[in-house]
């Protein structure tokens, strides 16, 4: 296990550091995305965001949309990503998002590929099961080891 990192810690604006470790992510039973590389994003009183390489997505399962964009003040604009099993059936809608031409401090991510852990069945960090970030807008992915309180978290208003 790593060593618990408490969020408040966290910088802003954020870290972003890419480490080796295994990473997977299920829909319905099927695993969608396995890797052994992640992006991982550290900011205030966030858990981490993790973003995977786009080739780590079983073919069939990564569907991009159309719709609004968001902004980040970090990394500028967000582009989203419909996931679904490799035949396309069990599919949630804008579930994932990346950055197609992010800012310069984060152009490590251009291409990369997050994703909300509570819009899937599972997502796996370091062979550990992740709980969401609280909240419908938050897409961090809390672990044994990320120590709150998160942004997002109703019990903690003042972060919200």
């Amino acid at each position: 296990m790593p060593t618990p990192e408490c969020v408040a810690d966290y910088p802003r604006p954020p870290l972003i550091e890419v480490l080796e470790g295994p990473v997977r992510v299920v829909i319905a039973g099927e695993t969608v995305a396995t890797s052994h590389r992640y992006c991982r994003v550290c900011e205030t009183f966030h858990p981490p965001t993790i973003y995977l390489p786009p080739e780590c997505f079983v073919s069939g399962s990564l569907h991009a949309t159309t719709g609004r964009p968001s902004f980040c003040e970090w990394k500028g604009v967000a582009s989203y990503w419909d996931l679904s099993c490799r035949d396309g059936s069990d599919r949630r809608q804008r579930a994932g998002w990346s950055y197609p031409s992010p800012t310069q401090r984060f152009e490590a991510l251009a291409g990369w590929i997050s994703l909300y852990p509570r819009l899937v069945d599972a997502c796996f960090l370091e062979g550990e099961l992740v709980q969401p970030q609280p909240g419908p807008f938050y897409g961090g992915w809390i672990t044994s080891w990320t120590v709150g309180p998160f942004k997002g978290d109703p019990a903690h208003p003042e972060l919200i």
